[in-house]
């Protein structure tokens, strides 16, 4: 301990020691604080690089790891030097021997002619101690203030920025691994306590600078990426125990499509259940609401997106035919009430099924093309798969003269666009239900193999509840799709489109996630994120261009994750399981739910639309 201490000083001393006031041992007893206090740096440093290759998963050897950085570098490495120096100190002054050369010591020994202070060996070596000095004051009032201020608040202002640093290198996780690396410090104050309070003064300020200074360092590390973190949260699924361990042999999709199902046979019926005699009946058991389906990995997600996959139900042929069309003055079910609105393929229609008696909205789409009306067919059957709360419900496909039929969900309500401008924008609680509920939707389509492809504000419905839900899968996604069609329609919003899909490329369940984001950030701010240009084309052009995103929501406590997901770069985004686990888990610490309103609660008996 004494070898560490003197070596350290001597260090110092050749270092920083000019002949100023208080004297030159007094600089470099601040040098070599400087040096101590990059040692709690060095282990921020090394605990942000071990989570740039492990992420967010803590097992034994990470926080094993993280045990020790903290052990070592934040308390046992400074306690020792501290304690080294104090002794060298000691030592010179009760002219017992030391490592230190016979100039040094010679040095330490004169009277100081720059300064009031008289030999700094007596001064930092003979002085009374930090517990004597706090606990049994026998200074005055405003030389005891000046020693509070060196002894208790510079040390807490040290431990801020050790927190800080620790706090930094556990960006993008849960925090509560950095008490393992801001609490040994907290234990290096106490055990110093004994030390000259003249001494622990001036290494208390050398290790203020470096305190400061080192948090750029572990800044500058960064995160781990969102790729690593998802990582972390997969777990292996086992394979059965009637598999050989090992990758299964994959057959040819070829041989796939042309394999046959067994027809359909449904259960005999069962007989009807018959109580015993005094049995009471139970009152019905409340189902809770099933969980989201949690997303596949981004590989498989790329592959669904580029190869659409077999249907999920209906028989292989041609589309569905209806001899009577669609429309109850031709002989069908539905009766017109009024236009909804009008897209690239068609018009959507508020109707009336008059056979099940329900409000229903009807997409009657006027495909240009066999092709494009395949591609509608199979995009609605797949949606018509998909499950969530907030997602729009596909009920049926009828053919009718004019076109496709594709008979939905009518969801009452108003667009989030227009709730926005009518009522404010949203604050970071209702955002973060916004991004929980809609991220869940998409998850629970993506799972299908289904991509929206326009999430957009006007995309989202706003019922009277103040619930939020996700409509319009109307563009027909196939391999090959891009920004503009062989028909030069341009799929999309420009605000709203991510930057690869803009300058041509496929959309990908990355390009969806981005476009969610920037909804969120519309919701924030009033603004797409780009800003408004002068037209569509220009729009256009910024988002095939990545130009900066100029409208975030700079005061947001999402703003971070919302930079994070709207990146240039898809293989950089977070993933929407991974922003679910994010709003989440802030809306864990802010005492609310996933489930409530995103807008205010509107009368049910007026229609907002």
């Amino acid at each position: 301990m004494v070898n560490l201490g003197s070596s350290l000083l001597s260090f110092a001393y050749g270092l920083f020691s000019p002949d100023l006031c208080p004297g030159d041992w007094a600089w470099a007893t601040l040098a070599a604080g400087l040096v101590i206090g990059l040692l709690p740096v060095a282990g921020s440093l090394l605990v942000a690089l071990v989570r740039k290759g492990t992420g967010n998963t803590y097992n034994a050897a990470t926080l094993t790891v993280i045990a020790a950085s903290g052990g070592f570098f934040v308390f046992l490495m400074p306690w020792l030097f501290v304690m080294g120096i104090s002794e060298v100190f000691h030592s010179v002054a009760l002219k017992n021997p030391t490592p230190m050369s016979g100039a040094e010591v010679a040095t330490m020994n004169q009277a100081s002619s720059t300064c009031w202070v008289g030999a700094e060996s007596q001064h930092f070596g003979r002085g009374s101690t930090v517990y004597e000095t706090l606990v049994h004051p026998s200074e005055g009032t405003p030389i005891l203030l000046l020693r509070i201020t060196m002894l208790v608040g510079v040390p807490a202002l040290i431990l801020v920025f050790v927190w800080l640093q620790a706090r930094a290198a556990m960006r993008r996780g849960p925090k509560w691994p950095a008490r393992l690396l801001w609490i040994p410090y907290a234990l290096l104050f106490l055990l110093t306590m004994g030390v000259s309070a003249n001494l622990l003064s001036f290494l208390w300020l050398g290790f203020l600078p470096a305190s400061i200074l080192g948090l750029l360092p572990v800044l500058f590390v960064g995160a781990p990426s969102w790729s690593v973190i998802e990582r972390s949260h997969q777990k292996p699924t086992p394979p059965p125990a009637h598999q050989p361990v090992g990758p299964p042999p994959q057959p040819q999709r070829q041989q796939l499509s042309q394999q046959k199902p067994p027809p359909y046979e449904p259960p005999p019926p069962l007989p009807p259940y018959q109580p015993p005699a005094g049995h009471r009946t139970p009152p019905p058991t409340r189902v809770a609401p099933p969980l989201a389906e949690p997303e596949p990995d981004r590989a498989a997600l790329a592959k669904l997106a580029a190869d659409p996959g077999p249907l999920p139900f209906a028989p292989k042929g041609p589309a569905p035919t209806a001899p009577t069309g669609l429309w109850q003055n031709h002989g069908g079910r539905f009766q017109k009430i009024k236009p909804l609105g009008q897209g690239g393929f068609g018009t959507v229609w508020l109707a009336k099924d008059t056979q099940l008696d329900r409000t229903v909205a009807v997409k009657l789409a006027h495909a240009p093309d066999a092709e494009t009306e395949a591609r509608m067919l199979r995009e609605a059957r797949a949606l018509a798969a998909v499950h969530h709360p907030h997602c729009v419900r596909v009920y049926d496909i009828i053919a009718d003269p004019d076109g496709l039929g594709i008979i939905m969900e009518y969801i009452e309500g108003q667009q989030l666009a227009d709730a926005v401008h009518e009522g404010g924008v949203l604050g970071d609680l209702q955002a973060a239900r916004l991004w929980v509920t809609m991220a869940g939707a998409l998850t629970a389509a993506h799972g299908k193999g289904v991509l929206h492809r326009d999430v957009k504000p006007a995309n989202v419905i706003v019922d009277p509840n103040g619930n939020p839900h996700l409509i319009d899968f109307g563009i027909a996604r196939a391999k090959g799709d891009s920004t503009l069609t062989a028909t030069g329609m341009m799929v999309g919003t420009p605000d709203f489109l991510a930057p690869e899909t803009a300058s041509g490329h496929s959309a990908t369940p990355a390009s969806d996630a981005w476009q969610l984001a920037a909804t969120v950030s519309f919701a924030l701010t009033g603004q797409p994120p780009r800003g408004v240009r002068e037209n569509a084309m220009a729009s256009l052009m910024a988002a095939a261009k990545g130009e900066p995103l100029t409208q975030l929501p700079r005061r947001s406590s999402h703003l971070r994750l919302l930079t994070a997901s709207m990146d240039t770069d898809p293989s950089r985004r977070p993933t929407l399981a991974a922003v679910t686990r994010e709003m989440n888990a802030w809306l864990s610490r802010a005492g609310q739910v996933a489930e409530g309103p995103v807008t205010r609660v509107m009368d049910g008996t007026r229609p907002l639309r």
